[in-house]
């Protein structure tokens, strides 16, 4: 780093190593990317009424090549906030999802989702509203008409190639969001 990090302590009484706590989080930061130019953490403790407790609020300030990435962690209700190295632990996690998320945009890393798995219908029950698919491993899946899109149930017939998204069911896997592939193709059998 090309600044010291700098921690600021408002309307805190010493908590023994804290500041030993934040520079071992920059470390770590800076073992994943080495490119931080500086950091600024703030620790305070905003005046409360003594009914709603004593929350701790921590500000980090991490500067990266064209970018400056901020987290503030506001106390809240919860409890876990009264304990200032337990509000500091959670602020450089966010920091660091920030940090991978950079890091991932420079690189020019995309996330890349798998298509959505294929299947045919095996059997429909079209007054009853529901039906199975076939998967390519020859798993069947149920369906119902409310998990098909675009009000296509009743274009479905055996054959008809669909795309879907598994789910566990009460009773087993389920497809939810059932799309027609294509312009209503039908696989001949």
């Amino acid at each position: 780093m090309q600044v010291p990090v700098k921690i600021t302590f408002r309307d805190v009484s010493h908590v023994t190593g804290l500041d030993e706590l934040v520079q071992k989080h920059v470390d770590k930061l800076e073992e994943f990317y080495d490119r931080i130019t500086s950091c600024n953490v703030v620790i305070e403790k905003p005046h409360r009424h003594h009914h709603s407790g004593n929350f701790y609020h921590v500000r980090i300030h991490l500067a990266v090549p064209g970018r400056e990435l901020a987290v503030d962690r506001e106390p809240d209700e919860d409890h876990a906030r009264e304990d200032a190295l337990v509000t500091v632990r959670d602020a450089f996690k966010a920091m660091r999802r920030q940090l991978e998320d950079y890091a991932r945009e420079i690189r020019g890393d995309m996330k890349c989702h798998a298509p959505p798995p294929q299947a045919k219908i095996s059997t429909i029950f079209s007054k009853e509203g529901y039906g199975f698919l076939e998967t390519a491993d020859g798993r069947t899946i149920y369906f119902h008409r409310n998990s098909v899109l675009d009000d296509a149930f009743t274009r479905l017939r055996p054959g008809t190639e669909v795309r879907f998204t598994e789910e566990e069911g009460e009773k087993g896997p389920q497809a939810s969001s059932v799309s027609i592939v294509g312009r209503h193709h039908h696989i001949a059998e």
